[in-house]
């Protein structure tokens, strides 16, 4: 078996009748849907549901995979107490879902916390499911700041998923539409928030999901927008089947857009039939060993600095070296910079020139740590702060001594400036710094050297960066 069916959902609190306290009337068209929803995935009777949300956690240079054994959740953060939930994840999938995105290079955060409490964009679809089927296995994806053709791979992966595992799999795409319908509404008007809203429906109603990639970022940005991502995914679990499309309904009674839309897979067994297939035994058992020691990412490096800024914030110690590190993390010894930025910002920066320790892995680890709690531009982060940062590291070749600045290239070299004991250093190929003078003025400035003295002994040095998962390059 295989995808049977992927449904778009929104995910207003006053659809639960918990919080609605009698205010449901007001989305009676998006409850309506949802009932129709439900009944649809009962009566597929799904061995497992895959729901991607805008509020479970997301990262800016990662899917997050939520892991463990199961989720709990409730509507306690929007007043109501009493209705709660309990689901068991389904593990062997979030792990088949890992491994097929390492493959193509998609980065995938796994849950170091073993994260169990449900977000609102994953209880609401569930609340309807559950008054009618419970038969069910939850995986649940986080969108990311990552393109919308990663997006799309990631949906590839889960159609991939269930057809290698044998599942049959409902996918669920949690996301309301623009925010910026009514001035009077919590988020005001825009202009492109009706148009959005327009464009977005009509192109569910045409079942044109190609349609999904082709809008632009400033007027997404503009329109608010919220569950793109979720459809984009979709999109790519859709890839390549036949399909049906109905628009169940669309209403935005509180300047928020809510759609509700079927596609339900033909064919007998709603085969997706995707292309390139995952060594089922090979992939699931290599994912799961990864999920257990530390975040699943596409490149270790950034992984092994994300598991180390995060275990440090999150608990106050220093994790120990995960097992299972390829080689070169584990047998190569260099310096290395660990640097964290926050929303295109520099949050935190430390590095060694040369290895203090036994290995790469844990210059990493140690300088991840520093660049969290010990960077005097910057307080330490805060646990908060953990799902908005991205990560880079840059392994360093050793530096050599040049004679005159007609030797250096801010893109491919890092410089080192040195007069007596004050030494600054500075990495290659960042952003604004585009020439020579540029880079020795702001190394020169870290040493406490005026930038006008040029007695100063000089050196380069080139690095391999690490950063989104997306592999190695020089410089």
């Amino acid at each position: 078996m295989s995808i049977v069916a992927a449904y778009v959902v929104p995910h207003p609190p006053l659809a639960v009748p918990a919080v609605g306290r009698g205010q449901e009337c007001a989305v009676q068209d998006t409850l309506d849907a949802y009932r129709e929803v439900a009944r649809r995935v009962a009566a597929h009777a799904p061995d497992t549901i895959v729901v991607s949300s805008p509020h479970a956690p997301a990262f800016r240079d990662c899917f997050h995979v939520s892991t463990g054994d199961a989720a709990h959740g409730d509507m306690r953060s929007f007043g109501a107490v009493e209705e709660a939930m309990n689901v068991p994840y389904d593990s062997e999938f979030a792990a088949a879902v890992s491994a097929c995105a390492r493959k193509h290079a998609v980065p995938i955060c796994g849950s170091g916390m073993h994260d169990g409490d449900l977000d609102h964009g994953t209880f609401v679809p569930l609340h309807f499911v559950n008054q009618l089927y419970g038969g069910y296995r939850l995986v649940r994806i986080g969108l990311s700041g990552l393109s919308a053709a990663d997006h799309r791979a990631v949906g590839r992966c889960v159609a991939e998923a269930a057809r290698d595992l044998g599942r049959t799999c409902v996918f669920l795409a949690s996301g309301d539409l623009s925010h910026k319908l009514l001035a009077e509404g919590p988020y005001g008007y825009a202009a492109e928030g009706p148009v959005f809203d327009h464009d977005l429906v009509a192109l569910l109603d045409a079942g044109d999901l190609e349609g999904l990639f082709r809008f632009d970022e400033a007027f997404l940005q503009a329109a608010a927008e919220c569950g793109l991502g979720s459809f984009q995914i979709m999109a790519g679990v859709l890839e390549g089947v036949p399909f049906t499309h109905e628009l169940l309904s669309y209403e935005g009674p509180f300047g928020v857009g809510y759609a509700v839309a079927a596609f339900e897979v033909e064919g007998e067994e709603g085969d997706a039939a995707v292309a390139s297939g995952v060594d089922r035994e090979q992939d699931v058992d290599e994912a799961q060993d990864d999920l257990a020691a530390f975040e699943l990412g596409a490149d270790p490096y950034v992984a092994l600095a994300r598991a180390s800024v995060e275990g440090f914030v999150r608990t106050g110690r220093t994790i120990e070296r995960p097992a299972g590190l390829p080689p070169e993390l584990v047998q190569a010894r260099a310096g290395v910079f660990v640097s964290l930025h926050e929303d295109g910002e520099l949050r935190g920066c430390i590095g060694t020139i040369s290895p203090v320790t036994g290995s790469v892995a844990d210059e990493i680890v140690r300088n991840g740590v520093a660049a969290a709690s010990e960077d005097p531009r910057f307080p330490p982060v805060r646990p908060d702060e953990l799902d908005a940062l991205a990560y880079s590291v840059d392994v360093l070749f050793p530096p050599e001594p040049v004679d005159s600045p007609a030797e250096l290239d801010p893109v491919r070299y890092g410089v080192i400036v040195a007069q007596g004991y004050r030494r600054g250093l500075l990495l290659p190929n960042l952003e604004g710094v585009d020439t020579v003078e540029q880079q020795l003025a702001i190394a020169k400035r870290k040493a406490g050297i005026d930038p006008a003295d040029d007695d100063v002994r000089l050196e380069r040095f080139e690095v391999v960066r690490h950063d989104r998962g997306g592999g190695a390059r020089r410089g």
